[in-house]
């Protein structure tokens, strides 16, 4: 049987599987990421993987960067003992195979292309919300890589010029304004402190923060033999599906256009758009799985995710670890202060919560214009683990985006949410290997 070799690399998790040429997954295992000798690690994880099974014809990786195609390296964030690893020369020399890589955010979208949310598009965009912003673009079914490998850096635009400078050294960075710890950081310095997680529980009123002060600071599905990478059925999942959505291509308001965003009705609230100030740190998230172990052949890879669950590193260029940002995950009156509780009190109404979704979704918005402007979007796709906020997220992000978007091809854009979660990275992966052995004519 024909396959390929994918693996998915992060901080705190290391993935692998054999995938054939529709998807499937044949034998696939998963492990922590330690802090050294990672890659005595990942060499063990494949030798489980492929021993015994189905010879491999290439290799495809996905990475947490930086990362430099041209000599092959790697520098993930959250792996101090990886800098400048020849990643690609190492793996090749281990399995003896032809090996491609990208990075970690890159092959979210190219899987999400491949078998999830965006099957089918022209052009799209991936973004991963998570402890940082991410991106990847598919440009006519190929990976836009750039150069060095490092295209598809969505969190460093700057969509204030005048904002607060970000720690690659620009300033109004996507991610100061929309990542989990910057939403969150911007809200307890403008008086959120979180709600008990109590069933039924109101979140108590707060004072909501002035409209332009600059701030001083689901169930997984049972898992089937001879199962595939990408969703049965329909490819947008209903209510019950894993990451799936109910809306589909809402039209924008006033516009004939088919653009809209897709994504699961969470019980949102009615809120207008906030902009302001950017503060907090940035980071680099970690991949979600909270298990360690091996699946079982046909089998598929664990595609369900809470907020907090990132599967990818955020883009590659985050220059801090995971829960080193300040507000990231802070405790205040008991409660642990992080982007699920805020984006439960933000369902709940509570303003300031509802004021730091508005604020990152316009960031977000404006980014996502701009990206379509320039590269003429069909489709954008959102996962990580903030995306699991539903209609907290994606509601007040389709409000901006009536905002902001002006050209009538930039209206039409879909922003869906990622139906293949914490599995498009290695449906990436893959893609990205085949895409090398079965180059397109």
């Amino acid at each position: 049987m024909n396959c390929v070799l994918a693996i998915d690399i992060g901080g705190t998790k290391l993935a692998a599987a054999l995938v054939d040429e529709e998807g499937s997954i044949l034998r696939s295992a998963t492990r922590p990421t330690p802090r050294t000798e990672v890659m005595s690690a990942l060499a063990a994880l494949i030798a489980e993987v492929t021993e015994g099974g189905p010879a491999p014809e290439a290799v495809g990786i996905g990475c947490a960067g930086p990362l430099d195609l041209a000599s092959g390296t790697v520098s993930p964030v959250n792996m101090p003992s990886w800098r400048g690893f020849p990643l690609r020369d190492e793996v090749q020399q281990l399995t003896g195979l032809p090996t491609v890589l990208a990075g970690d955010a890159q092959c979210f979208a190219l899987g999400e292309h491949w078998l999830g949310a965006g099957r089918g598009c022209a052009s799209l965009l991936g973004i991963v919300v998570s402890t940082g912003i991410g991106g990847g673009l598919v440009i006519n079914g190929a990976p836009l890589l750039g150069p060095t490998g490092n295209a598809g850096h969505v969190g460093h635009m700057s969509i204030d010029p005048y904002g607060e400078r970000c720690e690659c050294g620009g300033r109004g960075c996507v991610e100061r304004y929309a990542s989990g710890p910057n939403m969150v950081r911007w809200a307890l310095e403008n008086g959120w402190s979180p709600t008990a997680d109590t069933a039924g529980q109101d979140a108590a009123p707060r004072t909501e923060p002035a409209p332009h002060a600059e701030p001083t600071v689901q169930t997984e599905q049972p898992v089937r033999a001879n199962d595939a990478l990408h969703t049965e059925g329909p490819l947008r999942g209903g209510a019950n599906s894993p990451g799936g959505s109910d809306h589909v291509d809402q039209g924008r308001s006033n516009q004939g256009e088919q653009g809209g965003v897709d994504h699961g009705d969470q019980g949102g609230v009615d809120h207008g758009d906030q902009s302001g100030g950017g503060h907090g740190e940035q980071g680099a998230g970690g991949h979600g799985d909270k298990e360690p172990g091996g699946e079982g052949p046909g089998d598929r890879v664990i595609g369900d995710r809470e907020i907090g669950d990132g599967e990818a590193e955020g883009g590659g260029t985050g220059l801090r670890a995971v829960g080193s940002v300040p507000g990231s995950a802070a405790v205040t009156g008991g409660e642990r202060a992080d982007a699920r509780a805020l984006a439960r009190d933000a369902a709940a109404g509570h303003p300031i919560a509802v004021a730091a979704f508005d604020r990152g979704t316009r960031a977000l918005a404006g980014m996502i214009a701009s990206t379509a402007a320039g590269v003429e979007l069909t489709t954008v796709v959102i996962g990580g683990g903030v995306s699991a906020a539903g209609e907290v997220l994606f509601g007040p992000l389709e409000r901006a985006l009536d905002d902001v978007a002006g050209l009538a091809f930039v209206r039409a854009v879909q922003v869906k949410q990622s139906t293949l979660g914490v599995r498009a990275g290695l449906a990436g992966a893959a893609n990205l290997a085949w895409q090398a052995l079965r180059p397109a004519t």
